[in-house]
């Protein structure tokens, strides 16, 4: 019985190796969301001229989310990989990032949700600038989907505090 259990705990814990090809996945998903990054980049080059100001703030927008929303898929491929699958033999590497040595899956929710409520800060100035062009309830829904964020990050960071506390 003692030999069942010992295979049945291996094959458990060697089944975090499932999520490697999803991170694979999502570079993949990140090198497609540059190579848009850079079609944007054109078109802006392209259409410069005839850019109002507004216009000009809402391209440039576009392309600070897509570096946020890059941004969050490294924080969940590195920080997903090394919490849930594998350390990744860094130690020696100059530009090893600061965060990855202090990541831990309280941490990494953090990471997740302060970006998630940055890119949603992101459209809703998108919105603001636009906003001639909205209706109202937009706005406000808007408005609501960015609140949501912003008291669940609030409510998680609250949460991994009181955890903190009461595992020291």
């Amino acid at each position: 019985m003692k030999r069942i259990e010992l295979v049945i705990e291996k094959v458990v814990f060697f089944s975090r190796w499932l999520q490697a090809p999803i991170y694979l996945g999502l570079i993949i998903g990140s090198v497609l969301f540059s190579i848009k990054f850079f079609e944007e980049l054109v078109h802006l080059f392209a259409d410069f001229g005839g850019l109002s100001h507004s216009k000009m703030m809402l391209a440039l927008l576009g392309l600070v989310d897509a570096s946020m929303v890059i941004n969050l898929m490294i924080v969940v491929i590195i920080g997903g990989y090394w919490t849930f699958v594998s350390k990744i033999d860094l130690e020696d590497h100059e530009d090893k990032p600061d965060w990855l040595v202090k990541i831990n899956a309280n941490t990494l929710k953090i990471k997740l949700v302060v970006s998630l409520v940055s890119i949603s800060g992101v459209h809703l100035l998108e919105t603001f600038i636009a906003s001639r062009d909205l209706e109202i309830q937009d706005i406000v829904v808007q408005i609501s989907i960015h609140m949501v964020f912003v008291v669940s990050a609030l409510l998680l960071a609250v949460t991994d505090r009181i955890m903190s506390k009461t595992e020291h």
